[in-house]
């Protein structure tokens, strides 16, 4: 059960409050008050996640009014309906009798309401929230931090892609009183959005991973990004903690934001870092290891169980940079050391997921944990234990291929790391790639570089689909041809007409003007394009459809 009434619900969004079909001068009923004050179990837009004592708010979707579903979801015991047209406006317009409803809030807006009644919602809660937003990967962030924190606490997280401004309040909604810690992603593509989002979520920690190159249509260039993703420090608690990427230039750069001073993580290579992956081992696509380095304050007079590096001297009988002393205060030869000092301990940890990036999103988490305070093993333990989500580098082990489902969203930044991953493979490697969608004016520019590094990478067979990665297949054909002198790959007779009728070919590069006409290639000769036994990339914006791409490739390997 919600800690949320009727009432609560009514005032918190400024509606008129109707029980029993009756409203008052003063916009509320007179009818018994518990009916007023009774909790509800959820509030939800899908009519079909409705639960007993439910409140279910009605949206006006693109293809779907919500309002139709209202008399069916108090026949499955909703108690209250969050609508902004009256009962017989939505049966003149649906068909749905009246007489059916129970008792609603009629609003102006209803999407304005959910994000009203989810800011209220949210100032009741006792629960620390995490908020986590940036260029790229927010969701595998999202994913690293709950797990870990799920070492220590009772935990909810964003599920999907719900971080935008109907997924955030819906997620903060979900929080219950057992939940202790929330991590909440927030993703934005526009001034103002994160403002908004950060009113509702009050982050008790601000996380921001990077600042990249993505919604440059709106944003323009990389500072308008850090201030719009800066938003999320306008609701921030009074006692706030921000991490930053400490390995991102325009994050570094970031001393003091409003009074607070930020903590970075990293890969140890800005010393400002108090959280940092180092001596770091790939295992190609099944994960790193590392050494987490955890900076702290060490008083060595005192017994411990760990063990401490010293980092920067703070006491006369404590010295030398980088040298090792035990939790008992004595270093390598057996000289005792007092007093305190900036140090840093470090641990041995795994990072199941591939690539230097996803080492660290784990510090970042490890950041968080820290000060929400977390030892060392927990957050090791915790770390070991994340697993991939669909869409974002999730490494698929089929009988014909390996598969980087990487499909649910791209931008330059996250590209290259996706095509720097398919470059560990030890199997013949294939990269699908399509438009990265509102870049602004450099979009042909971001599109050749990911060509470029195609190419410099050796991926052996690179398909380009859409108008935009036509730039990618021409940069990739030049590097490969002014290295070489030739194309990469033999000639060879599996491409049929079909493919060539799709646009541009050559040897081992392609161009698709589109998804079908990749799609078409693929159901002509699949084998031709996709070896057996191939690592395959597969990796677009989320509105150039590659989830088709994926199930027919999925179909395809087993």
């Amino acid at each position: 059960m919600m800690d949320l009434s009727i009432r609560e619900i009514a005032e918190s969004c400024g509606g008129k409050l109707v029980l029993q079909g009756e409203m008052t001068e003063n916009d509320m009923c007179v009818c018994d008050t518990s009916v007023r004050d009774m909790t509800v179990s959820s509030v939800v837009i899908d009519s079909r996640l409705v639960e007993p004592q439910g409140v279910f708010i009605a949206t006006v979707g693109e293809r779907v009014d919500g309002h139709k579903f209202i008399p069916g979801t108090f026949a499955q015991g909703v108690v209250l309906a969050v609508t902004q047209k009256s009962p017989e406006q939505v049966e003149a317009e649906h068909g749905c009798k009246a007489s059916e409803w129970g008792s609603y809030v009629l609003v102006e807006d209803t999407l304005q309401a959910l994000k009203d009644i989810a800011e209220a919602y949210r100032k009741k809660l006792s629960a620390k929230i995490v908020g986590i937003t940036g260029s790229v990967g927010k969701t595998s962030t999202k994913e690293f931090i709950a797990g870990v924190l799920s070492e220590k606490y009772h935990v909810l997280k964003t599920e999907g892609n719900f971080n935008n401004e109907v997924g955030v309040p819906l997620t903060l909604l979900r929080i219950r009183r057992e939940h202790e810690i929330a991590v909440v992603e927030m993703g934005i593509s526009d001034f103002g959005e994160m403002h908004r989002l950060s009113k509702m979520v009050r982050p008790n920690v601000c996380v921001i991973t990077n600042i990249g190159q993505s919604h440059l249509n709106n944003l323009i260039d990389r500072d308008g990004i850090l201030r719009a993703k800066s938003e999320i420090f306008d609701y921030m608690a009074e006692d706030g903690e921000i991490c930053l990427n400490g390995e991102d230039d325009k994050l570094a750069a970031l001393k003091e934001i409003k009074g607070h001073k930020p903590h970075f993580f990293g890969l140890g290579k800005n010393p400002a870092e108090e959280v940092s992956m180092v001596d770091i081992v790939g295992k190609g696509l099944w994960g790193s290891d590392a050494v987490l380095a955890m900076r702290r304050v060490a008083n060595l007079e005192e017994k411990g169980s760990e063990s401490v590096r010293i980092r920067k001297v703070q006491g006369e009988s404590c010295t030398g940079e980088g040298l090792q002393v035990d939790s008992d205060g004595t270093d390598g030869t057996g000289r005792k050391h007092t007093g305190k000092c900036e140090a840093y301990t470090e641990l041995a940890v795994h990072i199941p997921l591939p690539g230097e990036h996803m080492v660290l999103n784990a510090a970042a988490a490890a950041c968080v944990a820290g000060l929400l305070g977390l030892s060392q093993d927990e957050i090791a333990a915790g770390i070991a234990k994340v697993s991939a989500v669909s869409g974002r580098t999730n490494i698929l082990r089929l009988p014909r291929y390996t598969i980087i489902d990487d499909c649910y969203n791209a931008n330059p930044a996250s590209v290259k790391a996706a095509v720097s991953l398919l470059a560990m493979a030890d199997t013949e490697k294939v990269a699908i790639l399509g438009d990265m969608l509102n870049l602004g004016e450099k979009s042909s520019e971001y599109h050749a570089e990911i060509g470029r590094q195609a190419g410099i990478l050796g991926i052996d067979r690179i398909l380009c689909v859409g108008e935009e990665s036509r730039h990618m297949f021409r940069a990739a054909k030049e590097y490969v041809k002014a290295e070489t002198g030739i194309l990469r790959c033999p000639a060879r007779d599996t491409l049929t007409e079909t493919s060539e009728q799709c646009g541009e070919t050559e040897e081992g590069i392609f161009w698709f003007p589109n998804t079908d006409a990749l799609m078409e290639a693929l159901a002509a000769d699949c084998s031709g394009l996709v070896p057996e036994g191939s690592t395959v990339l597969v990796k677009a914006s989320h509105d150039m459809g590659f989830a088709e791409v994926l199930k027919f490739l999925r179909e395809k390997a087993v």
